[in-house]
């Protein structure tokens, strides 16, 4: 049986969004709100919503628990400093903590995460199956020859 280490992450995340855009509703809000402090414009991305749901839902099955806070560490990036004038270094900045938690929640009311008190969240067993079943397809898709003994 595969798990979700079994297979690339990408090819992962993007399975686990396919199932998970039906399953969770985008606020209104969603397509007018920033990523972070670090970024100019709200993502293009169609289906941005179910994606960073997919993400989240890796992270926090990989690292859990795990609390909004560390997450919205992992999601940052840099923030000012020129690229065309060397006035002031860029300095670190955390992701929207109002995005990841707003995931989090519907996630969680879909049964796949669960708070754990004190310190933060972690996946439920539904949460874990859901992870193991898509990397068992997504491995049966991959035309990889080096991952075929975890079949």
């Amino acid at each position: 049986m595969a798990t979700m280490y079994d297979v690339p992450a990408d090819d992962l995340i993007e399975a686990l969004a396919e199932d998970l855009e039906e399953r969770l509703d985008e606020p209104d809000w969603a397509q007018f709100t920033k990523t972070g402090a670090d970024r100019e414009l709200p993502p293009e991305q169609e289906d941005f919503w179910a994606v960073r749901a997919a993400s989240l839902l890796r992270k926090v099955a990989d690292r859990g628990p795990v609390g909004v806070e560390r997450l919205a560490t992992e999601y940052g990036g840099a923030k000012g400093g020129s690229t065309r004038y060397r006035v002031a270094p860029a300095h670190r900045t955390d992701g929207s903590r109002n995005l990841i938690r707003t995931i989090l929640q519907q996630l969680e009311e879909e049964g796949l995460v669960e708070t754990a008190e004190g310190e933060g969240r972690r996946v439920t067993p539904d949460g874990q199956s859901l992870l193991d079943d898509t990397a068992g397809d997504v491995l049966e898709e991959l035309d990889r020859p080096e991952l075929e003994r975890y079949a």
